[in-house]
C-alpha cells in the first residue's frame, strides 16, 4: 500500500511540473521575442507579434524586463526610437507622468535619447 500511494503521489507530481511549465515556457519566448524585437528597432515585428500573442503594452509592461530594465528604459538603452514611441503611444498617461524613466534615463546618460521628448509629451511634463 505504501508503495502504490508513494506511486500515485510521484505521478501527481510529475503531471503537475508538466501541466504548468509549458506556458512559463511560452510566456518566456513572448517575452524574450519582445525583448529582441525592441533591441533591434523593429516596430512591425513587435506589433506583429504582440497581436498575433492577444497582448497589450499596457498589460505586459510591469511584468517584462529586457536585462533587467522595463521596456521602455530597455528601448532608450538600445537607441530604439521607433519601438520607444509605439511604447510610449501605447502606454496610459499615468504610468509615464512620475517621470522616474525620464530621471532613469538622465541618470544614466541616455538624456540625449530622442525618446524622451516622446515621453514628456505623453505625460504632459
Amino acid at each position: 500500500m505504501i508503495k502504490l500511494s508513494t506511486l500515485i503521489i510521484a505521478a501527481a507530481v510529475i503531471s503537475g511540473s508538466v501541466a504548468f511549465s509549458a506556458p512559463v515556457k511560452a510566456d518566456d519566448q513572448l517575452a524574450v521575442s519582445i525583448c529582441e524585437y525592441i533591441a533591434a528597432d523593429d516596430k512591425n515585428r513587435l506589433r506583429d507579434k504582440l497581436k498575433s500573442s492577444r497582448v497589450k503594452i499596457r498589460n505586459i509592461y510591469d511584468a517584462v524586463l529586457c536585462n533587467g530594465l522595463n521596456l521602455l528604459r530597455h528601448a532608450v538603452a538600445s537607441n530604439a526610437v521607433d519601438t520607444g514611441e509605439y511604447i510610449v503611444k501605447n502606454l496610459s498617461k499615468s504610468s509615464l507622468e512620475d517621470g522616474a524613466d525620464i530621471a532613469w534615463a538622465e541618470a544614466n546618460g541616455h538624456g540625449g535619447s530622442a525618446l524622451i521628448p516622446a515621453i514628456k509629451e505623453r505625460a504632459g511634463l
